[in-house]
């Protein structure tokens, strides 16, 4: 940098603020597309469960666990991409969030799947170590300070 020159950086090409602009408008795009996802989900969801109602219930129940959960993962996802774009940076805690979420999501589908002892006592293992790592960010989170 140059003497007297402002204490915002530049890349080869960008500035800090227009850097700042693009990646808000492509996560902003990313957002959009989610969001259209979920809408689908939710729809493909209860015709699923109108056609399947009387005729094949219990299939009809595990697979809307599923994408019940597939989508409580993208809006975990969603809720990441706005604290990066509000903060300018990701809060452990929303990535610790998502990855319990999907991680409860594949042990609710072994569940329902065909399934080996081992597969779920390790699913269950880092799903326990991940809840003992968000206690910990939680408690120890520096915006308390």
């Amino acid at each position: 940098m140059q003497k007297g020159s402002s204490s915002s950086y530049s890349t080869f090409l960008l500035n800090n603020e227009w850097h700042a602009k693009i990646i808000g408008f492509l996560v902003g795009i990313l957002m959009l597309a989610i969001y259209l996802w979920i809408i689908a989900g939710i729809v493909n969801l209860l015709i699923h469960l109108y056609s399947n109602f009387l005729s094949n219930w219990v299939h009809s129940a595990e697979s809307m666990i599923k994408e019940v959960v597939i989508m409580l993962a993208t809006l975990e996802l969603i809720r990441t991409l706005q604290s990066y774009l509000t903060l300018g940076r990701v809060k452990v805690t929303f990535i610790l969030d998502a990855a319990l979420v999907v991680l409860i999501g594949e042990l609710i589908s072994l569940w329902y799947g065909e399934y080996s002892t081992s597969e779920v006592i390790v699913n269950i293992l880092v799903i326990s170590v991940l809840t003992v790592l968000r206690i910990i960010t939680t408690k120890f989170s520096p915006d308390d300070i």
